[in-house]
């Protein structure tokens, strides 16, 4: 186990960040042409691509623990809820 004892508030306060710097990088999480985009375009000095690089680093941190939370039975809920149908 990798530390995480409770892992609804884990995903809870991940996906918080995530959706922060998603904002802050200005992408739509449900697009997942814009989050490829977004990671491939790297940004001179470390102070302009810090927010895409955060990004990254959550975005493989939730990977992570949603294939833990699977290894033992868990079923993580989605990063992005399904839109609803009209």
């Amino acid at each position: 186990m990798s530390g995480f004892e409770h892992y609804d508030r884990e995903l809870k306060n991940l996906d918080s960040e995530i959706h922060h710097y998603a904002a802050v990088c200005g992408i739509n999480l449900a697009n997942r042409h814009e989050i490829d985009a977004c990671l491939r375009n790297h940004r001179s000095g470390w102070a302009n691509d810090k927010a895409r690089e955060s990004l990254e680093g959550l975005l493989v941190l939730r990977i992570k623990l949603e294939a833990e939370m699977i290894k033992l039975g868990f079923s993580p809920p989605p990063l992005v809820p399904p839109a609803p149908e009209q």
